[in-house]
């Protein structure tokens, strides 16, 4: 399995997420690395992110970026 860094954009009031294949890694110490030079190398105002996916397949990459998740319950002590 390896480590997948990817740029994601998405546009407001848009429902897909547009995916960019950054690099691809071996160990997560080395992507973790690279993902915070990318983030720190970003503008402030830039409206795209970078997160680093493990999986087995840069499909099964995409696939994980792209779900839907629902948002987490905040229990009350969190507030």
């Amino acid at each position: 399995m390896n480590y997948f860094i990817y740029k994601i954009t998405q546009m407001p009031g848009n429902m897909v997420k547009q995916l960019e294949k950054i690099d691809r890694f071996e160990s997560y110490k080395e992507a973790k690395k690279k993902v915070k030079q990318l983030r720190n190398d970003q503008p402030s105002e830039a409206l795209s992110l970078y997160k680093i996916i493990f999986a087995e397949s840069e499909l099964a990459a995409e696939e994980q970026l792209q779900e839907k998740r629902e948002a987490p319950i905040i229990q009350e002590w969190e507030k």
